[in-house]
Protein backbone atom coordinates (compact mmCIF):
# COMPACT_ATOMS: atom_id res chain seq x y z
CA UNK A 1 0.00 0.00 0.00
CA UNK A 2 2.78 1.94 0.65
CA UNK A 3 4.03 2.08 -2.85
CA UNK A 4 0.20 3.01 -4.15
CA UNK A 5 0.46 6.77 -1.67
CA UNK A 6 3.61 6.98 -2.82
CA UNK A 7 3.13 6.94 -6.77
CA UNK A 8 -0.62 9.00 -6.30
CA UNK A 9 1.90 11.63 -4.70
CA UNK A 10 4.79 11.85 -7.21
CA UNK A 11 1.72 12.08 -9.93
CA UNK A 12 0.06 15.03 -8.12
CA UNK A 13 3.59 16.86 -8.00
CA UNK A 14 4.17 15.94 -11.11
CA UNK A 15 0.88 17.61 -12.54
CA UNK A 16 1.71 20.73 -10.68
CA UNK A 17 4.99 20.92 -11.58
CA UNK A 18 4.10 20.61 -15.32
CA UNK A 19 1.20 22.89 -14.73
CA UNK A 20 4.24 25.60 -13.62
CA UNK A 21 6.31 24.73 -16.23
CA UNK A 22 3.91 25.90 -18.82
CA UNK A 23 2.43 25.14 -22.24
CA UNK A 24 6.16 26.68 -23.81
CA UNK A 25 8.41 23.68 -23.20
CA UNK A 26 5.58 20.93 -23.63
CA UNK A 27 4.62 21.72 -27.10
CA UNK A 28 5.08 18.20 -28.54
CA UNK A 29 3.34 16.21 -25.85
CA UNK A 30 0.24 16.63 -23.52
CA UNK A 31 1.22 16.66 -20.23
CA UNK A 32 -0.28 13.31 -18.96
CA UNK A 33 1.63 11.54 -22.01
CA UNK A 34 4.82 13.09 -20.76
CA UNK A 35 4.46 11.93 -17.23
CA UNK A 36 3.24 8.46 -18.46
CA UNK A 37 6.29 8.24 -20.53
CA UNK A 38 8.94 9.76 -17.92
CA UNK A 39 7.68 7.77 -14.58
CA UNK A 40 6.86 4.40 -16.41
CA UNK A 41 10.50 4.10 -17.70
CA UNK A 42 11.95 4.84 -14.45
CA UNK A 43 9.67 2.75 -12.23
CA UNK A 44 10.60 -0.02 -14.71
CA UNK A 45 14.37 0.31 -14.37
CA UNK A 46 13.86 -0.05 -10.57
CA UNK A 47 11.79 -2.86 -10.96
CA UNK A 48 13.78 -5.00 -13.25
CA UNK A 49 17.20 -3.79 -10.88
CA UNK A 50 15.59 -4.83 -7.92
CA UNK A 51 16.01 -1.42 -6.42
CA UNK A 52 12.28 -1.70 -5.62
CA UNK A 53 11.40 -3.85 -3.05
CA UNK A 54 9.71 -6.49 -5.36
CA UNK A 55 8.05 -6.93 -8.48
CA UNK A 56 4.54 -6.43 -7.27
CA UNK A 57 6.03 -2.94 -6.54
CA UNK A 58 6.83 -1.98 -9.65
CA UNK A 59 3.42 -3.18 -10.87
CA UNK A 60 1.57 -1.09 -8.30
CA UNK A 61 3.01 1.91 -9.12
CA UNK A 62 3.28 1.75 -12.99
CA UNK A 63 -0.43 0.36 -12.67
CA UNK A 64 -1.45 3.19 -10.16
CA UNK A 65 0.28 5.45 -12.67
CA UNK A 66 -1.79 4.27 -15.61
CA UNK A 67 -5.02 4.36 -13.66
CA UNK A 68 -4.57 7.59 -12.50
CA UNK A 69 -3.69 9.15 -16.22
CA UNK A 70 -7.07 7.78 -17.34
CA UNK A 71 -8.61 8.51 -14.34
CA UNK A 72 -7.68 12.01 -15.11
CA UNK A 73 -8.50 12.46 -18.88
CA UNK A 74 -11.62 10.77 -17.93
CA UNK A 75 -12.22 13.72 -15.47
CA UNK A 76 -11.47 16.46 -17.72
CA UNK A 77 -13.40 15.11 -20.07
CA UNK A 78 -16.67 14.44 -18.14
CA UNK A 79 -16.33 17.39 -15.52
CA UNK A 80 -16.18 20.86 -17.32
CA UNK A 81 -15.57 22.60 -13.86
CA UNK A 82 -12.01 20.64 -13.36
CA UNK A 83 -11.14 21.46 -17.31
CA UNK A 84 -9.23 24.89 -16.11
CA UNK A 85 -7.52 22.91 -13.26
CA UNK A 86 -6.29 19.78 -14.86
CA UNK A 87 -5.59 21.58 -18.57
CA UNK A 88 -4.45 25.00 -19.66
CA UNK A 89 -6.62 26.36 -21.83
CA UNK A 90 -6.17 28.45 -25.11
CA UNK A 91 -4.11 32.01 -24.96
CA UNK A 92 -5.07 34.65 -27.13
CA UNK A 93 -1.36 36.04 -27.60
CA UNK A 94 -2.20 38.14 -31.13
CA UNK A 95 -5.00 40.11 -32.06
CA UNK A 96 -5.76 42.21 -34.93
CA UNK A 97 -1.49 41.98 -35.37
CA UNK A 98 -0.80 43.27 -31.99
CA UNK A 99 0.75 40.93 -29.62
CA UNK A 100 -1.11 40.91 -26.03
CA UNK A 101 2.14 41.62 -24.12
CA UNK A 102 0.49 39.99 -20.65
CA UNK A 103 -0.06 36.92 -22.05
CA UNK A 104 3.14 37.05 -23.34
CA UNK A 105 4.62 37.28 -19.91
CA UNK A 106 2.45 35.03 -18.31
CA UNK A 107 4.11 31.59 -20.68
CA UNK A 108 7.29 33.81 -20.24
CA UNK A 109 7.11 33.79 -24.66
CA UNK A 110 9.11 36.44 -26.27
CA UNK A 111 8.21 38.60 -29.70
CA UNK A 112 10.65 36.84 -31.34
CA UNK A 113 9.49 32.98 -30.46
CA UNK A 114 5.72 34.22 -31.74
CA UNK A 115 7.65 35.91 -34.79
CA UNK A 116 9.68 32.87 -35.56
CA UNK A 117 6.35 30.56 -35.08
CA UNK A 118 4.85 32.49 -37.83
CA UNK A 119 7.47 31.92 -39.81
CA UNK A 120 7.28 28.27 -39.48
CA UNK A 121 3.47 28.65 -40.77
CA UNK A 122 4.11 30.73 -43.65
CA UNK A 123 3.23 34.02 -42.33
CA UNK A 124 5.47 36.62 -43.23
CA UNK A 125 4.37 39.41 -40.47
CA UNK A 126 2.77 39.63 -37.39
CA UNK A 127 0.85 42.33 -39.00
CA UNK A 128 -0.89 40.15 -41.21
CA UNK A 129 -2.19 37.82 -38.14
CA UNK A 130 -5.71 38.38 -36.98
CA UNK A 131 -5.90 36.21 -34.30
CA UNK A 132 -2.97 34.43 -32.51
CA UNK A 133 -3.13 31.59 -30.06
CA UNK A 134 -1.08 29.39 -27.76
CA UNK A 135 -3.21 26.05 -27.55
CA UNK A 136 -3.20 24.11 -24.49
CA UNK A 137 -0.90 21.62 -26.29
CA UNK A 138 1.94 24.78 -26.47
CA UNK A 139 1.52 24.81 -30.38
CA UNK A 140 0.62 28.40 -31.92
CA UNK A 141 -1.94 28.90 -34.15
CA UNK A 142 -2.36 31.50 -36.80
CA UNK A 143 -5.82 33.21 -38.10
CA UNK A 144 -4.41 35.35 -40.98
CA UNK A 145 -6.63 38.50 -41.82
CA UNK A 146 -9.07 38.06 -44.81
Amino acid sequence: MDVVVRSICAFVFLIILLRVIGRRELSSLEPFDLILLIVIGDLVQQGVTQSDYSFTGLLLSVGTFGILTVAFSFVTARVPLLRPVLEAGPLIIIQDGKLIEKNLRKERLTPEEIAEEARLQQIASLDDVAWGVLEGSGRMSFIPKS
